[in-house]
């Protein structure tokens, strides 16, 4: 009984924060302004104050609000924000209007996953490489089979980031990925042979991370990740 009174409350304030969270982002609510008062936005949204209460509370947690008791709520720049909580990054994404936001993950995310493919062709033994053969294979099978190719896609960066032990980059990594390719703005335009493209600097890769060559394994990660985006985000080439 109790947790059937509960959980339509925790929907509600669920949708709350995230109708928030889009206003900040979007810049309803711009930064280094102040908040409307409670009273405002339980009128605004229709719910309790302690609602909003505890929403202000999870904005703080993801850095994009202070409360100051007496004072009000500010919102934060940008530069405070948690951008890998999933509710910031997808607001972020489902908003880049311009790209801006998809072109910063890219870079950081060919960084990360350069360095991890530099690991892996230190560490990865024959296990490591025949699960890396198989997760490229898997790819080559489902070439004319979109979505298939994609997932395949991504498992083979998952083989990779698992070969290089740093299981930091490798958290980063993948909260990076899921909310990049869950975005139409991220998958959308796919060029004619982009599949194709893809899959041989996937074999680039993996033969390198098999030689034991560090730097061809972070050129040609790095390589994949950066090209393949800008495939993507400009498929006309103009």
């Amino acid at each position: 009984m109790t947790t059937s009174r509960r959980t339509p409350i925790e929907r509600i304030g669920t949708t709350v924060l995230r109708e928030l969270v889009e206003q900040i982002v979007t810049g309803v609510h711009s930064p280094e302004s102040t908040m409307p008062t409670e009273a405002a936005l339980s009128e605004e949204f229709g719910v309790s104050r302690t609602v909003i209460r505890e929403s202000m509370k999870r904005l703080q947690e993801k850095g994009m609000v202070t409360v100051a008791q007496g004072r009000g709520t500010s919102v934060n720049p940008r530069t405070s924000w948690n951008m890998l909580d999933p509710l910031v990054i997808d607001a972020l994404v489902a908003n880049d209007e311009n790209l801006t936001v998809l072109d910063e993950l890219s870079i950081v995310r060919a960084a990360l996953e350069a360095e991890m493919a530099g690991s892996a062709s230190q560490r990865a033994d024959e296990e490591g490489l025949e699960r890396l053969r198989a997760a490229l294979q898997e790819m080559a099978d489902h070439i004319d089979d979109q979505t298939a190719f994609r997932e395949a896609d991504v498992r083979f960066h998952h083989v990779v980031m698992s070969l290089s032990g740093n299981t930091l980059a490798e958290n980063i990594a993948r909260v990076l990925i899921g909310h990049a390719v869950g975005s139409s703005r991220f998958t959308g335009h796919d060029p004619a042979h982009s599949f194709e493209l893809t899959l041989a600097e996937h074999g680039r890769i993996t033969e390198a991370i098999a030689a034991s060559d560090a730097k061809e394994s972070r050129s040609a990660m790095s390589e994949h990740i950066l090209g393949s985006w800008g495939r993507r985000r400009n498929p006309a080439g103009d």
